[in-house]
């Protein structure tokens, strides 16, 4: 984008200037920051005081955030694949000449296969509204290439919540400052959403009671009143036992119930028989407990539910979500602000973004193009049905050898002979070092862009603070070059940054963003979105039963599944497997597959390990720092113990996000995970593993 877009953004002192950013990360925060520069160099990156959500506070892997910029390691220049593919050997070439070969190669698969043997993947690594995801969008419809569905996170907690709702939109989670109880329901906020824990503080100091329901003791549970720990995947048991107290002493808004929900009475008949003692027998936990917390929730006003993405990982992550949902109908917490329920808020952000701008549909062939599930990348590349086979990938804004389920199907596709792999990257991956070509990524200082959130309710200006390092481009002159290579002509496929930006934004003063960096979405201070009703579902109402989802052949009504049953044979191998595999975010120091490389980040969070609760290492002759192996039927990692009070029994942690080199083996977390969908909504069941942990020695048959 041209650089006089934004010369509000810029303030010159001394020979020094600050340009105001936003953070690109996929975190609710999208943290406001100040980059400080010297010449063409950047010399300190801080926080923006100014900003109303992060206030002036980075985390700690972005308060290095030059260290990444400015890393030896990183990839300046174009790579050219030499060796063999995973070995990472390459040797670095010119922009015209990495352009020519991917040009020359795609140009041939085309040709003979058609545009859907080329597969895009790409995620989350920039969240800008540019960078992430634009102008690729019309250079694979004129390609005709095979379409991404589904998402790794997101994508099922919003289908859930508009199964009942009839819209993923939400309460501002900020407005939790206003609650009397707040619950924070499988969420680790004090670590993956830090700077919402200060609103929550605000509560506590105001009075309110902060509970955190979670199937590990988190750091955000060791700080709160009180912590309810549910065995992993039966979090709906103890949502029917609550709503059953509810419903037995009338703890039901009966006013609000009766003008904007339907379904009640078959609600009502269904929790019936989910006495709190049969929910505490489902989720590990006493029905006192489950009394006790109904009891609150039904008699507290304001009572404000947070939750974020993590419970959607399991076979039944939509029914989660739409059967949480359902809780502050029951109550009325709707009509209050400080109540009702928060989840990600990027479903306000079309209030002043039209992101159909960015596709061009017309350039597509007619007919359609077929699609893949994100999740399902090992299978797209390995199935010798697919017709036509994938024959190219190009990968951009993920590492998804380390971020996909069931990784080492991803591994033996990415191996392939015959499969053209093109890599933009920073740093060479996992995955990049199976690219056949990578290209150099600009970093978020390097870029201009506009940062939607899922955290908070603004927009976030970025200005590129500096030019871009050696031969690196933002990913939307990537695109640009790609097209002007395979010689298409097309002017939506070279549209400018600033042209995109002001198509895509609505009812946004462009200037004042620019000026701040920051602004907030057109919607009222005091949001409460439903406390008169007004759910866009078909009915108009909460759908607490749901025609649509019976249409579709789901259980209309909230039901709990137990853990396993029906997800890819998972229950079957519960004998040969009988822990339940956990991969949560426990580091500080990265971000999902980012950072963990770097000196200053990876090292100081120590390594990948396993944590086991006591009966289970102590059944299996396991101690702390003891060498293990945790495996199933699709990996096997070795990995140090550790032991603690932190789950249940029947569960093994082992954190995600470390690259391969990192376990001393060609492997990852997610070479053992689940790659079955969800029930609804296109995610997936990372959290319906099943291993099994032994000391190192001791083998699948028992021998030494």
């Amino acid at each position: 984008m041209a650089t006089d877009m934004a010369t509000d953004t810029v303030t010159t002192t001394a020979g020094r200037r600050t340009v105001l950013g936003t953070c690109h990360h996929d975190c609710p925060d999208s943290c406001g920051w100040v980059v400080t520069v010297e010449g063409e160099t950047a010399v300190r990156l801080r926080g923006n005081p100014d900003h109303p959500y992060s206030r002036g506070e980075l985390c700690p892997k972005v308060n290095r955030f030059l260290d990444r910029v400015y890393s030896p390691d990183r990839i300046l220049h174009p790579l050219v694949r030499r060796g063999v593919k995973g070995d990472g050997d390459f040797a670095p070439a010119s922009w015209d000449v990495a352009l020519g070969l991917v040009a020359e190669r795609l140009g041939e698969i085309v040709r003979r296969h058609g545009g859907e043997a080329v597969l895009p993947w790409w995620d989350a690594g920039t969240q800008g509204l540019l960078q992430m995801s634009s102008l690729d969008k019309r250079f694979f419809a004129k390609l005709g290439a095979t379409r991404l569905t589904g998402s790794l996170c997101g994508g099922v907690a919003s289908a859930g919540t508009a199964s009942t709702n009839g819209t993923a939109r939400a309460a501002d989670p900020t407005d939790v400052r206003f609650a009397q109880l707040a619950l924070l329901w499988g969420t680790n906020t004090r670590l993956t959403n830090r700077h919402l824990w200060p609103f929550v503080e605000e509560a506590r100091a105001n009075g309110a009671t902060v509970v955190v329901i979670d199937p590990v003791r988190t750091m955000t549970a060791e700080a709160v009143d009180w912590f309810v720990q549910p065995l992993p995947g039966t979090d709906v048991a103890l949502m029917l036992g609550l709503m059953h107290v509810l419903v037995r002493d009338d703890l039901i808004d009966h006013d609000y119930v009766e003008r904007h929900t339907v379904g009640f009475g078959r609600l009502a008949e269904r929790v019936r028989d989910w006495p709190p003692a049969r929910a505490a027998d489902a989720c590990g936990i006493g029905a006192d407990e489950i009394e006790r917390l109904a009891r609150a929730y039904g008699t507290t006003k304001p009572a404000f539910i947070r939750t974020l993405i993590g419970a959607e990982h399991h076979e039944h992550g939509a029914m989660f979500f739409r059967t949480l949902a359902c809780l502050p109908a029951l109550t009325g917490a709707w009509r209050h602000r400080g109540g009702g329920l928060a989840r990600s808020v990027g479903a306000w952000t079309d209030i002043n973004i039209d992101e159909s701008v960015l596709e061009a549909p017309h350039l597509a062939p007619a007919g359609g193009r077929r699609s893949v599930n994100m999740n399902h990348l090992g299978r797209a590349l390995t199935d010798p049905a697919m017709d036509p086979p994938v024959q190219a990938l190009f990968v951009w804004n993920g590492n998804p050898l380390v971020s996909v389920p069931n990784a080492e199907l991803t591994r033996r596709g990415l191996a392939r002979d015959d499969l053209f792999t093109v890599v933009s990257e920073q740093f060479l991956t996992d995955t990049a070092r199976y690219a056949d070509v990578v290209f150099p990524a600009a970093t978020q200082i390097e870029q201009t862009d506009v940062v939607p959130a899922w955290g908070h309710l603004y927009l976030g200006w970025n200005e590129a603070a500096i030019p871009p390092l050696g031969d690196a481009v933002p990913n939307t002159e990537l695109w640009r070059r790609l097209a002007r290579a395979m010689g298409f002509t097309e002017p939506e496929l070279f549209e400018d940054d600033e042209s995109l930006l002001r198509s895509a934004l609505r009812d946004v003063d462009l200037d004042l963003l620019r000026e701040r960096g920051f602004v907030r979405l057109s919607l009222p201070e005091d949001l409460r979105p439903y406390a008169d009703g007004g759910f866009p579902t078909a009915s108009g109402k909460v759908e607490l039963y749901s025609e649509a989802l019976a249409a579709q052949g789901h259980d209309p009504l909230p039901a709990f599944h137990p853990p396993g049953e029906g997800v890819g044979g998972e229950a079957e191998l519960a004998g040969r497997y009988p822990l339940v595999l956990m991969t949560p975010k426990n580091h500080t120091r990265f971000l999902n597959t980012s950072y963990s490389h770097l000196p200053k980040h990876g090292p100081a969070e120590g390594g990948p390990f396993a944590e086991l609760d006591p009966a289970d290492a102590s059944a299996r002759g396991i101690a702390e720092g003891d060498t293990v192996r945790v495996w199933n039927d699709r990996g096997s990692l070795t990995l140090t113990a550790r032991v603690g009070g932190r789950l249940r029994p029947g569960v093994v942690a082992v954190p995600f996000g470390w690259w391969s080199d990192h376990h001393g083996e060609r492997a990852t977390a997610n070479s053992l995970t689940n790659d079955t969908l969800t029930d609804w909504g296109g995610g997936v069941a990372y959290g319906s593993t099943r291993v099994e942990v032994e000391p190192v020695g001791v083998h699948a048959g028992g021998d030494d």
